[in-house]
């Protein structure tokens, strides 16, 4: 009886398979039939979407070579790639699984983006040294909540690939994109799912039915992730244990009910990844299911980009301004901007080629190219208004601008540098040189004359030339803050309650 179950579930999945194999044929052969001369008008050559990750640098290793030709054929796939719930935000670290799913869709494909509302609530072992702290189920639905709309938002920014470089510059288009321009192809759609919605209704004992019994216990310790684990001085649970069962459970629901037929991931979730390639092998005998993983987001000296001393870089602006995000890109190392330019940009490889040599040129101006980075970048994650937003931080409080400084704009800044709350009786006539040792900009008087002799010190961005500056009423910006700058990075919001 268990065998004719399988026969009948098998046979219910691979209809729609079938169908489509029926269209494909039946479209090859319209295709052989028109006349020749229309035929070749309307050749394009395509290039897979393999093929432009794997040239900018976005391929770590695959499940199979066959991927990369499926992936030449529009709407052949549909790729999905799992975000766990630990926090309100996604951070740095996961705009690349972002990145990767929108050049899915501006290959012709379809991308699929799990929150992982159950498996948040286990933890995944992959790169971790100790388990996870539990969260509790508010929190899980909270960050899910929260997760799924910046998502939502990032993934709807993906650029048409008709589209040219976002800096408005009329450049050619990249073969591939060229490609789906000459032959009409559509920007692939996306969705959010979350895997809450299946496990939520699956009981232990469905479980070790359904997978368990497919599962190797030998594989799964063999796996890179556990291994570590295992050989740690806490090392691992039961719970964290299963995850990539569960994960690869995902893959094999998805897979079997919404067509979903590509797993992608950074380079630590590749043990996750197999686990699930291969218990549909197993559990459904059929083959075309398929893996890709990329590299994870490290400078050139092999640290992880996207820490801080304050902690992550999250992509959410209610966790980090989009000043602050722009300000971060904007400070990339020379030795980092092309690479990172080629992984977390939509702009052409011909433009970031042309990019990297003026920065041999005589002339280059520093920070150009980071300048441009920070702004594709940060109009991806926050959009329009986030960049315009940033740029305009980046230019008021730019020591020396001369653009007018508001409250509003300092305010924008003041969870992003250091501030504190002052008495305006206290402001009011105070010698500069003294606000400055009291407010914790500088530390001592002594400093603070030095800073202005070397003409460093700047009031609302204007730069102190006497000791002797007493703070007036019309220095005070909307009777509301002061910004104080020693040199270009170190700034103090003063708030005058």
């Amino acid at each position: 009886m268990a065998s004719i179950a399988m026969a009948a579930s098998l046979r219910t999945f691979l209809r729609p398979h079938r169908c489509r194999l029926l269209l494909r044929q039946s479209r090859s052969l319209s295709a052989s039939a028109a006349p020749a001369g229309a035929a070749a008008a309307s050749t394009v050559i395509r290039r897979s979407v393999v093929e432009v990750l794997r040239e900018r640098g976005l391929v770590e290793a695959t499940t199979s070579e066959s991927l990369g030709s499926a992936s030449a054929s529009p709407r052949e796939l549909k790729a999905y790639c799992g975000f766990d719930p630990t926090a309100e935000s996604l951070h740095l670290g996961n705009l690349l699984g972002l990145v990767v799913l929108s050049w899915f869709r501006r290959c012709g494909h379809n991308a699929v983006a799990l929150v992982g509302g159950a498996t948040g609530r286990v933890g995944d072992p992959s790169g971790k040294s100790a388990e996870r702290p539990e969260l509790d189920l508010a929190a899980v639905e909270t960050n899910s909540n929260a997760i799924k709309s910046l998502i939502g938002q990032i993934l709807d920014r993906a650029p048409e690939p008709s589209q040219h470089s976002q800096s408005g510059k009329n450049l050619n288009l990249e073969q591939n994109e060229q490609a789906l321009v000459n032959s009409g192809e559509k920007m692939g759609s996306f969705q959010i799912l979350d895997n809450y919605d299946w496990w939520k209704d699956i009981t232990l004992l469905d479980f070790l039915k359904e997978v368990g019994r497919f599962a190797r216990v030998g594989t799964m310790i063999a796996k890179e992730s556990v291994k570590k684990r295992l050989m740690s001085e806490d090392g691992m649970s039961y719970t964290e244990f299963t995850y990539q069962l569960l994960q690869g459970y995902d893959f094999l629901y998805m897979f079997r009910n919404m067509g979903v037929n590509v797993q992608i991931g950074g380079s630590d979730q590749w043990g996750n990844i197999t686990a699930g390639t291969e218990l549909i092998r197993k559990i459904l005998q059929v083959e075309g299911a398929h893996g890709l993983t990329f590299p994870l987001l490290l400078k050139s000296d092999g640290t992880k980009f996207g820490k801080t001393e304050d902690g992550a870089i999250w992509l959410s602006p209610k966790m980090l301004s989009p000043y602050k995000f722009y300000q971060y890109f904007f400070s990339v190392p020379d030795i980092d901007v092309i690479r990172f330019m080629k992984i977390l940009t939509f702009m052409s490889l011909d433009e970031i080629q042309e990019l990297e040599e003026s920065m041999k040129k005589p002339g280059y101006v520093p920070n150009t190219i980071q300048r441009r980075l920070a702004e594709e970048v940060t109009r991806f994650v926050h959009g329009e208004e986030g960049l315009e937003e940033a740029l305009k931080a980046t230019e008021a409080l730019r020591p020396g601008a001369q653009t007018q400084l508001d409250s509003q704009t300092i305010e924008g800044i003041a969870d992003d540098v250091p501030s504190c709350f002052l008495p305006y009786g206290q402001v009011l006539k105070s010698p500069l040189v003294d606000l400055a040792v009291s407010t914790g900009l500088l530390a001592s008087k002594s400093a603070v004359r030095r800073l202005i002799k070397q003409g460093g010190l700047y009031l609302n961005n204007i730069r102190i030339d006497s000791e002797d500056k007493l703070v007036e009423e019309g220095d005070v910006v909307d009777g509301k803050v002061l910004l104080l700058s020693a040199g270009k990075k170190n700034k103090m919001v003063v708030r005058i309650s």
